[in-house]
């Protein structure tokens, strides 16, 4: 059976020109419109996302991006393979460079089918012998006879799939040598074949001789010009000349191999990428560029949910500020231990006790959290709300069997598989040999907790401890032992904290409050917080003295 299509991709394919008719009102605009060259996916994207109304898919930047000369070395097979890419990542028209249609007649006809069938809405060929050489290599390159050209463009339209796709014919008699008389007869011959545009090109510094053609041509059908060479030349100029499109042909791979020969020269000089950090994009922003978002939502259409499923929230927000320097451009939980992030090896941890929805709450330099496969929501108000607040900020992904973690503690896998045993609807991690654990820092702060009974190895494990209340300052006769900053939860035990967090909400409670008052509040109102005690094997990053002692415990 025929599947349906997803009504909100239909609705705006109604709502949108095709990519086809896109490109035809463009170059048939009475404005000056604009194309933006893009050599693979990502550079469509990012020509889209500047506000572009079509991509340039050049010839040049392409064979470029292949490691090879722009001579007709990467195939037109090879070259669709890219443009099919760029196709999907983008919803603007491509104007693809064609060269010289990679062939004579039947290789440009059966071209035309192949992009259409791609949705690539237009291409460019040049009146240049095949295998093409670049415009701008040597003098006096030899041009293709006129009837010959005009037969590619006759086969180029009576094989294109939708009534709309665009053949601009690229004049290069200017470039040749040839002179302007030679180019406005071609550009005739070429307009009756049927081209829908020319492009006049030129290799000069100034734009003269483009000019001159186009007050000769007189509008006769649109013009395009490439002013790669004449870059000086003033904008306005071209609206005045009536140009109809401008074609930015090569900006994009040449400012990416500025940047990349930048980065690597420097990354080798220094044998460390501190010094480029902040110079490039977060790995975040790869990830959206890369549609991330959309592949988790997709996942939550279309994959079957599955039966105990776990989730993680960890909650990162802080900055560490004990931490002095070594949290000025990142938070606590990115610190390295040993070459990996301390937030890094939580979610190794995390990942290897079979929880694979992990989510991160990020806020003081978000950006700096950025690994592959996880999702982030962000807590803007860090700097005055608590860890309760934080977890407020993921209440919608709070729910089904969800453990609640710090993102800056490390502990031993046993310590997690015991978590996930326990049949508890709501379950915190107590450790019984708290008075074992110092610091050097002056104002250590420790979440103590209290508990209906204290450990011994002698009771079983069955027989039920539940908490009273966590805090920091406790009598020392009260203190069952230390709470670790982890937690699993129940669906039923989600359900009920995601109802504590809305009635902290309603009576202006939540924003300060931190996971300990929230567990607090939930125990005196009844709720059963049931304590697993463990005996070590855990540490939590606070100051450089808790940094030097994870470099031990690891």
């Amino acid at each position: 059976m025929k599947s349906q299509p997803n009504p909100a991709q239909a609705a705006l394919a109604q709502a949108r020109p095709s990519k086809f008719r896109q490109l035809r009102e463009l170059i048939a605009s009475p404005e000056l419109e604009f194309l933006m060259e893009a050599h693979d996916g990502m550079s469509a994207k990012i020509v889209e996302e500047a506000g572009f109304k079509g991509i340039w898919a050049s010839g040049l930047s392409m064979s470029a991006a292949l490691g090879v000369r722009d001579s007709n070395e990467a195939s037109w097979t090879q070259v669709l393979e890219v443009l099919e890419f760029m196709a999907d990542a983008s919803s603007i028209p491509i104007l693809v460079d064609g060269d010289t249609g990679w062939g004579n007649f039947n290789n440009m006809r059966r071209a035309v089918r192949k992009l259409g069938e791609r949705g690539i809405a237009g291409i460019c060929i040049e009146d240049k012998l095949f295998p093409k050489t670049n415009s701008f290599v040597g003098e006096g390159q030899a041009l293709a006879a006129i009837d010959e050209f005009c037969g590619k463009i006759k086969a180029g339209k009576d094989s294109q799939v939708d009534d709309d796709f665009r053949i601009v014919a690229r004049i290069e008699a200017l470039i040749a040598g040839w002179g302007l008389e030679e180019a406005l007869k071609r550009a005739e011959a070429y307009r009756a074949a049927g081209a829908d545009a020319v492009l006049i090109h030129s290799k000069k510094s100034t734009a003269d001789e483009i000019f001159a053609f186009a007050k000769a041509w007189n509008n006769r059908c649109p013009v395009v010009i490439v002013p790669t060479k004449y870059y000086a030349t003033p904008t306005e100029a071209f609206r005045q000349a009536g140009i109809s499109v401008a074609i930015w042909a090569n900006h994009n791979l040449r400012a990416a191999i500025a940047a990349m020969r930048d980065a690597s020269r420097r990354i080798r000089r220094e044998e460390s990428i501190a010094g480029v950090e902040k110079t490039v994009v977060s790995v975040q922003e790869v990830f959206e560029l890369s549609g991330n978002d959309e592949l988790a939502e997709a996942e939550k259409r279309y994959l079957p949910a599955k039966a105990g499923e776990k989730r993680a929230i960890l909650l990162a927000a802080s900055r560490g500020a004990a931490l002095g320097r070594l949290t000025e451009d990142r938070p606590k939980c990115m610190i390295e231990v040993r070459g990996q992030p301390l937030l890094s090896r939580l979610i190794g941890t995390v990942r290897e006790a079979g929880v694979r929805e992990i989510t991160v709450v990020r806020g003081y330099k978000k950006d700096t959290i950025n690994f592959p496969s996880i999702a982030t929501v962000d807590n803007d108000l860090f700097m005055t709300t608590g860890e309760a607040a934080s977890l407020a900020c993921a209440i919608e992904r709070l729910e089904g069997e969800c453990l609640v973690a710090y993102g800056d503690i490390l502990f031993r896998h046993h310590i997690l598989d015991q978590l996930l045993a326990h049949p508890g609807d709501i379950v915190v991690t107590v450790d019984a040999l708290w008075r074992a654990r110092v610091s050097q820092a002056k104002n250590w702060v420790r979440d103590f907790a209290a508990c209906t009974r204290a450990f011994s190895p002698t009771f079983l494990d069955d027989e039920p401890v539940h908490l009273r209340r966590i805090a920091s300052d406790m009598p020392a006769e009260e203190i069952g032992g230390e709470w670790m900053g982890l937690a699993k939860l129940s669906a039923r035990g989600a359900e009920r904290v995601r109802e504590a967090i809305h009635a902290m909400r309603r009576d202006g409670t939540l924003a300060k409050a931190g996971l300990p008052e929230l567990f607090t509040r939930m125990a005196g109102e009844g709720a059963p917080i049931h304590v697993l005690y463990i005996a070590g094997q855990w540490l939590d990053v606070d100051d450089a003295a808790d940094l030097a002692e994870a470099g031990k415990f690891l």
